[in-house]
């Protein structure tokens, strides 16, 4: 499995319409109703083969596509992933397409990243992935590296390792919001990993758990509201 570089895998696409972002290459397609979307979509995996199964993700939504390429198993960007990248460009030209790096809505294909800081990325990075239910990015499972969503759903959260405590107080505090039976399976796993119960004074709405270094996260549910 050959990993391209980001300049190497920028290089071999942008003019295909692809852009590369934080460990993948991205491009949209604008369409019309949904079910055009779903029939190019589907012309789309046809032409990628077995590839489109380790390396493709697609988005549908009404009048727009989103295309992400990434190797699985690497957790990168591949040789074989620009291949697909030239083969889905291709494709959606033999359509009358063309991919274009704008997602629409006034702002280009992005990434979200969720970075915190942290003097021991070690003693937090068990908790951040109990609390979210993620896995290590790519397979990895060093101490500072990402842990992302293993359904490519949400933000990968990466790792900063800071000198000292920050002076500030907190500003920004994230709500993870599951299923009201799995609540207390991902509570006891994000305290088996080194958390704390700061408070469960709105349960079953709400608990507020901090990783080992005081960084607070809510696990919530639609029981109890209102």
């Amino acid at each position: 499995m050959s990993v391209v570089t980001a300049p190497q895998a920028s290089e071999a696409v942008d003019e295909l319409g692809w852009r590369y972002v934080l460990g993948t290459l991205r491009a949209s397609l604008r369409l019309g109703p949904m079910w055009q979307v779903a029939e190019v979509a589907t012309e789309l995996v046809r032409a990628c083969g077995v590839g489109a199964d380790e390396s493709l993700r697609i988005d549908l939504r009404s009048g727009r596509l989103e295309l992400v390429l990434q190797s699985a198993r690497a957790g990168a960007v591949t040789a074989a992933d620009l291949d697909l990248a030239r083969q889905i460009a291709t494709t959606a030209a033999e359509m009358g397409l063309r991919l274009e790096p704008s997602a629409g809505g006034g702002r280009s294909v992005q990434v979200l990243d969720l970075a915190i800081d942290a003097r021991d990325t070690a003693r937090i990075r068990p908790f951040w992935k109990a609390v979210l239910g993620y896995a290590g990015e790519g397979g990895a499972e060093g101490p500072r590296d990402p842990i992302a969503d293993p359904l490519a759903q949400a933000p990968a959260v990466s790792f900063r390792q800071v000198s000292g405590p920050r002076p500030q107080p907190h500003r920004i505090h994230l709500d993870v919001c599951v299923p009201h039976d799995e609540a207390p399976v991902r509570i006891r796993a994000a305290l088996d990993a080194g958390g704390t119960l700061l408070s469960d004074s709105r349960a079953p709405a709400c608990w507020v758990l901090a990783d080992a270094e005081g960084n607070e996260v809510s696990v919530t549910t639609w029981q109890g509201r209102g």
